[in-house]
Parts: C-alpha cells; sequence; structure tokens
C-alpha cells in the first residue's frame, strides 16, 4: 500500500540531518524520499552519500532529475520501491516522514538491520515502542501543507546489545538488564555489590558509575572494552 506524499519543509529537512550529526562518511537512507531533498541535501550540505526510495516511478524519476540539477547525482541514487523491502545494513543515518502504520512496521527492521551508533530520525511521527533519544518540535517561517507553523522531529540512536551477564579480571561481575537503549546495571567486585547510581547506553558506548567508581566503555559483541575512572583499562567478557 502506498502512504500519501506530502513535502517537508526545507527547514525541517535541514534540521533532520542537523539533529542526525550528518557527516560526510555517511550514508544517508530515505524511506519514502518523495522529490528526493533530504538526501539531496545531505550530498549538498554535509557531502554525504544516500540512497532515496519510494513506490511512486514518477516522484522517484523527478528525485533524480533534481539530484543532477543541484550537481549530486554522482553521489546519490533513487529507486522505486517498497520501504518495507530495503535493505538498511548500509546505512548510517535513516530518514523518514511516514505514516504510523509504516512506522510500526519498520520498527523492527531498523533495529534488526542498522549497526549500533546508526541514526534514525523520523517527521512529525514517533516509533511506537522504541524510547527517542531526543526530540523536538521546529518552528517554520511560514504555515506548511499539512504541518501548519511547526514540526516535531524524533532522533532514535541504534543501540547496541549489551543484555545479559558480564565478567572481567579483578573480580568484577555485572548483570545488564535492557529495554533498547535504557539499561540498568548491577555490579559486583569480589562478590561484593557496588551502588550503580547511573548507567547510559548511547549506541556502542556505555557508561556507569557509583560512589566509588566510573566506567567508560564499548560494547563490541562479547566484549566490553573500557576504562575505569582514573584511566585503568578494563575488559569485560560475556559470562557462559
Amino acid at each position: 500500500m502506498q502512504a500519501p506524499f506530502f513535502t517537508t519543509p526545507t527547514e525541517i529537512v535541514a534540521r533532520m540531518l542537523e539533529i542526525a550529526g550528518t557527516r560526510a562518511d555517511d550514508f544517508v537512507v530515505d524511506l519514502g524520499a518523495g522529490d528526493g531533498r533530504i538526501v539531496i541535501r545531505a550530498a549538498q550540505a554535509h557531502g554525504a552519500r544516500g540512497l532515496g526510495v519510494d513506490l511512486d516511478a514518477a516522484l522517484v524519476a523527478q528525485a533524480r532529475r533534481n539530484a543532477a540539477l543541484a550537481g549530486v547525482a554522482d553521489r546519490v541514487r533513487f529507486e522505486v520501491q517498497d520501504v518495507l523491502g530495503t535493505d538498511l545494513s548500509r546505512a548510517s543515518v535513516v530518514t523518514l516522514y511516514l505514516v504510523p502504520f509504516l512506522m510500526e512496521r519498520l520498527e523492527p527492521r531498523l533495529l534488526a538491520q542498522l549497526r549500533p551508533g546508526a541514526r534514525v530520525v523520523s517527521h512529525a511521527f514517533a516509533l511506537p515502542n522504541w524510547p527517542h533519544d531526543h526530540a523536538e518540535t521546529v518552528r517554520l517561517d511560514r504555515p506548511h501543507e499539512t504541518q501548519g507553523d511547526a514540526s516535531r522531529i524524533f532522533l532514535y540512536v541504534v543501540p547496541a546489545q549489551a543484555r545479559g551477564a558480564w565478567r572481567a579480571p579483578g573480580g568484577w561481575e555485572l548483570q545488564i538488564r535492557q529495554n533498547f537503549q535504557e539499561i540498568e546495571v548491577e555490579a559486583r567486585r569480589d562478590g561484593r555489590p557496588l551502588e550503580v547510581q547511573s548507567a547510559r547506553l548511547s549506541g556502542e558506548r556505555i557508561r556507569f558509575s557509583g560512589s566509588a567508581f566510573s566506567f567508560n566503555g564499548r560494547v563490541a559483541a562479547q566484549r566490553i572494552m573500557g576504562e575505569l575512572g582514573g584511566g585503568a583499562p578494563l575488559v569485560f567478557e560475556r559470562a557462559p
């Protein structure tokens, strides 16, 4: 089923890419690309490469013409394709302006295919189950079709899989509970519990601390590698 097409205001396009922290080494995938403005802006303003997909062949043809006119046809491409069948594994940034029923169906695909640290930016509609990392309202210079004079933008950072039991030399043990990017950490050292006062997961980056310790590291499949406060290295392995 094809969703209706509404253009995204230029102010929103610019802010979506800014919120995502778009860089020249990013590959931006716009699902429901319409006339191609988001992917084209990513190439023009940030030097990124990208792909836009849409079911409407006429819009895809228009997007290709717009990319040529903007001088970025060598950095972006547009395809007639279903957003629910698009391979997302190459993307480091995904942009969305889709109706809620598509957002619900896309959510598990985003989490399954994107690498930890990839950013998802949605205009107007939030993902139904995944808590956003950031949200803001952008005021428009003038009312836009279907938008009024303001729009909401939601940012999601794909979290690493940190859930489970971990052990490190020196008698360290962790038990991590995870719901998307929200984590709770139980820590022990030499069998004694340590009070964890704060814990945060953002992409691969993990931080947790208590009154007597702090840890800053990165989740990498079967390891959590990082440093204790003061610079001492510490590597956790998944417990069997």
